[in-house]
C-alpha cells in the first residue's frame, strides 16, 4: 500500500498561534502568548515549564474552560483535522469527555466523595452514550481493568477515600478513557504521588498510547519526568514556547538557556549530595515585550534580546526561540 490517507495522517490535536489572555488592574497578564503544537495518535507531548508558564492556561483553553476576566483572543484548536476553538457552550460540553479528556493533578477535583466509584464512572458513560446502567458499569469496570486496578469490579463499590492517591488517580485516568477519546490533556497529574507510585502509572499511560492511539499532552514542572515518558516536548516560558523537539533531543541537546537550566536542575543529573545550580530571579511581569522574555535571567543575553528572537531550527523537528542558541559539539 502507498502511503497512509490523508484523513490518517492529520495530528489527532493540534493548536495553532494561541493566545489567552486575562485582564487585570495591572493592565492585560499574555498568559499564553502564540502557542502552537501538534501531537499525532498515540504520541505523548510533555509540556514543561515552571510554574506560571501558562501550560495549565493551555490545557484550559484547549478544553474551552477559561472563563472571564480570562479569554481566548486568537488561535485555532483543531481535534483530527476539525476547529473546534470557537464551538459554542452546549456544542464544546458534547465534545468533553467523549473526544477530549481531561485528567487534573487532584483527582478528587474529579471524584464525588460522597458516591460510589462505579456510580460516578457509570453517569460519565451515560453521559454520552445511551446504553444501560449495567452496561455502564461493565464499561467501567473494564476501563479500570485497562489502567491496570486490580479486583476491578470491587473497586466499583469503594468511595474515593476508600482508595490510596495512586489508585484514585488510576480512576480518574480510566473515567477519561471510557469513550476513547481522541486526546487527553494531563495536568500535572503524578505530582503528588510517591515516586514509585508515579513510576507504575507513567508506565501505564505510555502502554496506553501505544495500544488505544489516544494522544496525550502531558502538562508538568518535571523535565525528568517527561524525559522517560514522551515522545516530543515543548518548553514554555512566560506564555511562549521557546523551544520544541524530539524529547531525547530536547534532553541531551538543549539549545535555549531556559531548557538548559531546566536540565540542569534534574537531580539524576548530579552526584549525591551536590548541590543543585539555581536561577536567579523570577518569571518577567505581564505584558507585551516583543523581545526575549527570559533575557533578564539568562546568562548569555546582550542588547539584541531586547528585539524579537528568531527561530532556529537544528534538524529533526528541534527548534528554539533564541538569539544565541546553545551549540552542541556534533
Amino acid at each position: 500500500m502507498s502511503g497512509a490517507s490523508p484523513v490518517r495522517s492529520l495530528p489527532a490535536l493540534e493548536v495553532r498561534g494561541l493566545r489567552t489572555q486575562f485582564a487585570s488592574r495591572g493592565g492585560i497578564v499574555h498568559a499564553v502568548d502564540g502557542v502552537s503544537f501538534a501531537i499525532g495518535r498515540g504520541e505523548i507531548l510533555g509540556l514543561v515549564g515552571e510554574s506560571g508558564s501558562g501550560k495549565s492556561v493551555t490545557g484550559f483553553s484547549i478544553l474551552g474552560l477559561v472563563e472571564p476576566p480570562g479569554r481566548v483572543v486568537e488561535g485555532e484548536i483543531l481535534l483530527d483535522g476539525r476547529p473546534i476553538g470557537h464551538l459554542a457552550a452546549g456544542a464544546m460540553r458534547r465534545l468533553r469527555g467523549a473526544q477530549v479528556a481531561m485528567v487534573f493533578q487532584d483527582p478528587l477535583m474529579t471524584l464525588n466523595p460522597v458516591l460510589r466509584i462505579g456510580t460516578q464512572m457509570a453517569a460519565a458513560v451515560r453521559a454520552h452514550d445511551r446504553v444501560s446502567r449495567a452496561a455502564a458499569w461493565d464499561r467501567a469496570g473494564q476501563a479500570l481493568a485497562t489502567v491496570g486496578i486490580p479486583s476491578p469490579r470491587e473497586r466499583l463499590d469503594a468511595y474515593p477515600h476508600q482508595l490510596s492517591g495512586g489508585m484514585r488517580q488510576r480512576v480518574a485516568i480510566a473515567t477519561a478513557l471510557l469513550h476513547s477519546p481522541k486526546a487527553i490533556i494531563a495536568d500535572e497529574p503524578t505530582t503528588a504521588l510517591d515516586v514509585s507510585i508515579q513510576g507504575q502509572i507513567l508506565a501505564e499511560v505510555r502502554r496506553l498510547a501505544d495500544s488505544t492511539g489516544t494522544a496525550f499532552l502531558w502538562i508538568t514542572h518535571d523535565l525528568a519526568v517527561v524525559s522517560s515518558l514522551a515522545d516530543a516536548i515543548c518548553v514554555m516560558y512566560a506564555g511562549r514556547v521557546v523551544e520544541r523537539g524530539p524529547a531525547d533531543a530536547v534532553i541531551a541537546a538543549p539549545r535555549h538557556p531556559y531548557t538548559v537550566a531546566l536540565v540542569g536542575s534534574v537531580p539524576s543529573g548530579h552526584a549525591p549530595g551536590e548541590r543543585l545550580p539555581q536561577l536567579a530571579g523570577g518569571l518577567p511581569p505581564p505584558g507585551g515585550d516583543p523581545g526575549c522574555l527570559f533575557r533578564t535571567r539568562c546568562p548569555r543575553a546582550t542588547t539584541v534580546c531586547a528585539t524579537p528572537p528568531p527561530q532556529g531550527d537544528f534538524g529533526a523537528g528541534h527548534t528554539a526561540l533564541c538569539h544565541h542558541p546553545v551549540e552542541h559539539a556534533a
